[in-house]
C-alpha cells in the first residue's frame, strides 16, 4: 500500500461513500493513499447510524471492500493528537471546530498531511496543516 498523501475528515469519507457533491475529488484522494483519525471514523459512523445504517455492518463493508485498512489507513488518537487537539481548542473555539476537527488537524499535522474536507468554517485560520476543501475553492 503507498503511503498517504490526505488525510480526511468525516465529511470526507461521507461524501465518498454517498456520492456527494465532491466525492470525485476525495474518490481521487482516496485512490491515491487516505488516512483517516479513529475519531472521525467513529463520526462518520455516527452520522451513518443517525440516518439508520447499522455502524457495525458499514464498518464491516468498509473493511471487506478494501477501504479500511486498505486504501483508507484509519490511524489511532495517539496521546500526541490528544495534546494538539487540546492546544488548536483557544485558537479554533470562535469559527466553531470541533473535537472530531480538531482531531483531524492534529492527526494531519503529526503525519504532514494536507486535510481534505467540506468545513468553511476552517477558512482563514492559522492552522498547522495544509486544508483543500473538495466542494470549493481552495
Amino acid at each position: 500500500m503507498a503511503p498517504a498523501t490526505f488525510a480526511l475528515d468525516a465529511s470526507a469519507l461521507l461524501a465518498y461513500l454517498l456520492k456527494e457533491r465532491g466525492s470525485e475529488v476525495v474518490s481521487a484522494a482516496v485512490e491515491a493513499g487516505a488516512s483517516m483519525s479513529t475519531v472521525n471514523l467513529a463520526e462518520a459512523l455516527s452520522t451513518l447510524a443517525k440516518n439508520g445504517a447499522d455502524p457495525v455492518a458499514f464498518a464491516a463493508d468498509l473493511t471487506r471492500g478494501g477501504l479500511l485498512g486498505g486504501a483508507i489507513t484509519v490511524q489511532p488518537f495517539t496521546v500526541a493528537d490528544a495534546i494538539e487537539a487540546a492546544r488548536l481548542r483557544p485558537l479554533t473555539i470562535d469559527a466553531g471546530l470541533s473535537l472530531g476537527d480538531r482531531a483531524c488537524i492534529a492527526q494531519a499535522a503529526r503525519l504532514d498531511l494536507p486535510v481534505l474536507t467540506s468545513d468553511q468554517d476552517w477558512r482563514g485560520l492559522d492552522l498547522p496543516v495544509e486544508v483543500r476543501h473538495f466542494r470549493g475553492p481552495n
